[in-house]
């Protein structure tokens, strides 16, 4: 059997000075993300190759579909959006359990997409072995060297996150966003879609990224502060549009299973077909405000909310400070490319998981019915 060399370290697996495996996997999503990236771009240019994915075999696809679960098919939605706007392929994403049984329709030159931290998830790895067996070509997104899922796909993306210990997942989540991104971008290039100047403006705004989520982690305080406002929040709505709405998915998700407080994350546009029923005075409603053509319409949709007693929390890009007149509590996130801009905007959302979690005293890194790795269905 071919032998692996696992280069991860002990004090991985130490919390070297936070108080909680999250917060310390949070802080580390910079180094998760340009090492991600670095092991795909030299020299200023993005090279796949490594991975199977050639100018030749990128520009021969004709549909994608995105198989994941739990905040690894958040990151696939966040890739569909990024993939079919610069690449301007089809991408179906779909949550493993439910692919697995249905009728596969995918067509002969498609690439199955499997993302998953462990490489282990039982629905995740099912669903994988039953594309294998249409004899479509396989890529799996995953973050531990040698898994089943590894072992297994056609071709291997390494997501170079490290060790993940806490249950609910941060830097592996980034690192799975940027490694979707660089597929968008190099099958963008490949099928002539964006000039070379575009691309690399791509790459040097992926390459910006954790500098810019440097700069986001320093707002942590005045979340913290509003934290410990809302920690008996028992019901919040998570709104977006586009790429904002597959970005709340994962804020709302983040708020569930650390906090135990019920949340959803609509897409702000669904509001008015039956979920505004549910809004009432205190209720706190978070909205994504990061794509400017969305922007206006989410925020409209905010105003409804607010006009029922809703309490309202925006998150937005730096120099739209007329969104305070709109909204009740305003955190800013660095510029950057709107694609990408997803990856500063979940930061906040973490880190209000975190710290209501920590406000009400619960285990943060061992969430109650959880486990890292799920490996039954």
């Amino acid at each position: 059997m071919e032998q692996t060399h696992i280069t991860w370290d002990a004090g991985a697996a130490e919390k070297g000075g936070y108080e909680h495996f999250m917060i310390k996997e949070i802080h580390e999503q910079p180094k998760a993300i340009r090492d991600t990236l670095n092991s795909v771009i030299h020299d200023g240019k993005l090279d796949l190759s490594a991975s199977g994915l050639t100018k030749d075999v990128l520009k021969g696809i004709s549909e994608i579909h995105i198989v994941a679960c739990g905040s690894a098919w958040h990151a696939g939605m966040v890739g569909k959006y990024v993939i079919e706007d610069l690449a301007e392929v089809p991408v179906t994403t779909e949550i493993a359990s439910e692919f697995r049984y249905k009728k596969m329709l995918i067509d002969k030159n498609a690439l199955v997409i499997i993302i998953s931290q462990s490489g282990e998830t039982a629905d995740t790895l099912a669903a994988l072995r039953a594309a294998k067996s249409k004899g479509v070509r396989t890529l799996g997104i995953v973050n531990v060297v040698g898994s089943t899922i590894a072992r297994e796909a056609d071709n291997v993306l390494y997501t170079l996150a490290g060790p993940e210990i806490a249950v609910a997942t941060t830097k592996a989540y980034s690192a799975q966003l940027a490694a979707l991104y660089t597929i968008a971008v190099a099958m963008a290039e490949a099928k002539g879609k964006i000039s070379d100047k575009d691309c690399k403006y791509y790459i040097e705004e992926l390459q910006a990224l954790p500098d810019k989520i440097e700069k986001t982690l320093e707002s942590k305080e005045r979340i913290q502060w509003f934290s410990a406002k809302y920690a008996n929040a028992r019901d919040v709505f998570f709104l977006g549009r586009g790429l904002d709405y597959a970005i709340s998915l994962e804020g709302s998700l983040k708020m569930k299973e650390i906090s135990y407080i019920h949340s959803e994350a609509y897409a702000a546009g669904e509001l008015k077909h039956g979920t505004i029923s549910l809004v009432e005075n205190g209720i706190l409603v978070i909205g994504l405000l990061t794509q400017d053509e969305l922007l206006e319409k989410t925020v409209s949709n905010m105003a409804e909310c607010k006009a029922r007693g809703a309490y309202l929390f925006g998150v937005t890009t730096e120099g739209r400070y007329n969104v305070e007149d709109s909204v009740n509590f305003t955190i800013y996130v660095p510029r950057a490319d709107e694609h990408f801009v997803g990856s500063l905007a979940v930061i906040p959302l973490q880190l209000l998981g975190y710290y209501i979690s920590v406000a009400k005293g619960l285990d943060v890194d061992k969430p109650r019915n959880l486990a890292k790795s799920v490996t039954v269905e």
